[in-house]
């Protein structure tokens, strides 16, 4: 399918806009526009504008336009994702959603909120957990990363392996399909077999789709007490075989995170946490519920990380030594450039039962390209960030990376994993999607991308 072009000068195409979206609200300047050219992967393309609209109905106007004109539109949240779904690789206009960003309604009786797209998720955090409720789902980026973004690329985050990422919490939707039409599947109802389940096949589909305009949440009560534990471990295997063991032994904990000897080389230098010299990797692991129930699964975590090695098991006893644990977890994406200056960052995700293959699998990658890997993640649901460190600018280092990247997908599926946990297919995997869902996989999902978008408008480039 032969994606939409941009047919008229940038001048001709603005002076369209702005007959359905205020002029101050159509950018051209060359500065501007370079803002939105990219996203964490650091690839760039410039837009021809920039669009920020403040209602759906003039989301639809500029969808109905774009068909009418044939100029691609590239829907865009906080451009936090890490695999270029939001760089405007073939031109056209990026609509930025930032200033839909209006939490709409927080209902305690039926424990949902409606918002808008552009709502960052930190922001929904405070405000649900300020009335006693909980939204679980909590990207690494969640202090700059909107829920509308989240909802696109099915992000999860360190509580998915207890309650799921943003999926699972997706009741319903507004959206702009690509032909301009609404489509409105809002309901507070907590199930619903009704048809086709539209908002669930719009959630992750990276924007090529639909432009997602309110949203409704699923929420759930605060939980009553939270207890963080780091367990400090000699070696990768220990701590890898500890966070299968603690899952089956009844103890599912809110976040296992997982951490390698270069990352704590990292969290040592920048991440303000003391940490065990001998120690090679590192467990955040949180558990919540009750007050009896967290001290009783605490300990039992404890003692499951004491039994595969552990050299130390410490709870982190205050609000302050919490926040800078987890402080420490998230500085590393940004840390990880003292290494080298460019990250190819990749979201493998395994059964958690293999884990400890995938390490090794990781190591000896490392070795034998000679390429220095930081290996961090969601390791209670086998969900690691293999990010391989490299300079974009040296030709024999990039195939050489690219190479242990296709092999590491491949080492995946073998193992009965997916090429992406929760950053989504973008432009940056597409060349890998077939290693796991195969040319006929690739050919449905055609289909269907025609079927919603016969003119390619819709953020093309992306995902095939």
């Amino acid at each position: 399918m032969a994606a939409a072009s941009t047919t008229r000068s940038s001048a001709v195409l603005a002076a369209a806009l702005t007959r359905v979206v205020p002029a101050e609200r159509v950018r051209a300047d060359r500065a501007e526009r370079l803002c939105y050219a990219y996203d964490a992967t650091r690839l760039e393309a410039l837009p021809d504008l920039v669009v920020f609209p403040e209602s759906a109905r003039e989301v639809v106007a500029v969808v109905r336009l774009a068909n009418e004109l044939a100029f691609p539109v590239v829907p865009r949240g906080a451009g936090t994702g890490f695999v270029g779904g939001s760089v405007p690789v073939r031109g056209g206009i990026v609509l930025s959603l930032e200033r839909m960003n209006r939490i709409l309604e927080i209902d305690r009786e039926n424990l949902v909120a409606r918002v808008e797209p552009g709502v960052v998720t930190a922001d929904l955090h405070k405000a649900v957990e300020a009335v006693g409720l909980f939204y679980p789902p909590d990207p690494s980026s969640s202090a700059t990363c909107t829920v509308g973004g989240n909802a696109a690329c099915a992000a999860t985050g360190p509580r998915s392996v207890k309650y799921g990422g943003t999926r699972d919490y997706v009741l319903a939707v507004d959206a702009v399909l690509p032909d301009g039409e609404f489509l409105a599947t809002e309901s507070k109802a907590v199930k619903r077999v009704a048809g086709y389940d539209l908002a669930r096949l719009l959630v992750g589909t990276e924007g090529t789709l639909g432009i997602i305009t309110r949203l409704t949440l699923r929420l759930l009560p605060k939980p009553e007490a939270v207890r963080t534990l780091l367990a400090a471990f000699p070696d990768v295997a220990g701590a890898a075989r500890a966070v299968s063991d603690t899952i089956s032994r009844a103890v599912v904990p809110r976040a296992c995170e997982f951490m390698d000897p270069r990352s704590l080389d990292l969290v040592r230098a920048f991440g303000g946490v003391t940490l065990p010299d001998a120690a090679r990797a590192l467990l955040i692991l949180e558990v919540d519920g009750s007050d009896a129930q967290v001290a009783a699964d605490a300990e039992r975590v404890a003692q499951v990380c004491r039994e595969h090695g552990a050299i130390e098991v410490r709870h982190a006893s205050t609000a302050d030594e919490v926040k800078r644990v987890w402080g420490a977890r998230k500085a590393l994406s940004q840390a990880m450039y003292e290494v080298a200056p460019t990250k190819i960052n990749e979201d493998v995700v395994v059964p958690r039962s293999r884990l400890p293959e995938l390490t090794t699998v990781v190591d000896n990658l490392a070795m034998r390209y000679d390429l220095p890997i930081v290996c961090f993640g969601h390791a209670g649901e086998g969900n690691l960030h293999v990010n391989v460190m490299v300079d974009r600018d040296n030709a024999p280092l990039m195939a050489r990376a690219e190479q242990a990247v296709r092999e590491l997908f491949a080492e995946v599926v073998r193992l009965e994993g997916s090429v992406s946990g929760e950053h989504g297919i973008g432009v940056t995997k597409s060349a890998y999607l077939p290693i796991e869902v195969g040319e006929a996989g690739i050919e449905v999902m055609r289909r269907i991308k025609h079927a919603f978008d016969p003119n390619g408008i819709l953020n093309p480039g992306k995902i095939f």
